[in-house]
């Protein structure tokens, strides 16, 4: 597909999800040391949880513009969701007044770069109980960062844990002609 292709169905996106929450930007820049270009779209939700549902499947729609349906988006939907649960439930403290913000970067060639802050103050991504282990089997949280790190390919927290940065490698193969 082409490119005014993507400039075109990352206009409409900005259009359907602009009743739901508030973009900030969209762009269309090079890689950075790559040749493959990506869309940037940067939105803001407020902080409550009937917002997450609407909000990703938006974008869901729009991600699979870049990338092949090949299983992949049910988990890169998965940690979307968890990620964004996390920011309104535990870093904003179900606060309807603060805002998330999501940055989500879809490449020509199907990766997907997905970053979300929060206006908490953060946490310790390492003092987080490994819900695998048989002591925590039981508990009815704690799951979330698990979930991220397992279904998407590198998952990093920065700024003190109110920013989770989330990418899934490309699934387009080489080609074959």
């Amino acid at each position: 597909m082409s490119l005014a292709f993507y400039i075109s169905m990352a206009r409409k996106f900005q259009m359907e999800i602009a009743a739901m929450a508030h973009t900030e930007s969209l762009s269309l820049l090079p890689r950075n040391g790559h040749s493959v270009p990506f869309v940037e779209l940067r939105q803001s939700l407020p902080s409550k949880v009937s917002a997450i549902s609407p909000f990703v499947d938006q974008l869901m729609r729009f991600v699979l513009y870049f990338r092949h349906a090949d299983g992949s988006e049910i988990g890169i939907e998965t940690a979307l969701r968890e990620a964004l649960a996390n920011a309104v439930i535990h870093g904003n403290g179900d606060d309807s007044c603060k805002i998330v913000y999501v940055t989500c970067r879809c490449y020509m060639d199907g990766e997907i770069a997905i970053t979300v802050r929060d206006e908490g103050r953060g946490f310790d991504s390492n003092a987080v109980p490994d819900p695998t282990l048989s002591e925590n089997l039981l508990f009815s949280h704690g799951r979330g960062i698990y979930l991220m790190k397992t279904l998407m390919d590198e998952v990093f927290f920065e700024e003190g844990g109110s920013v989770v940065r989330m990418r899934k490698n490309s699934n387009f193969g080489p080609s074959s002609g």
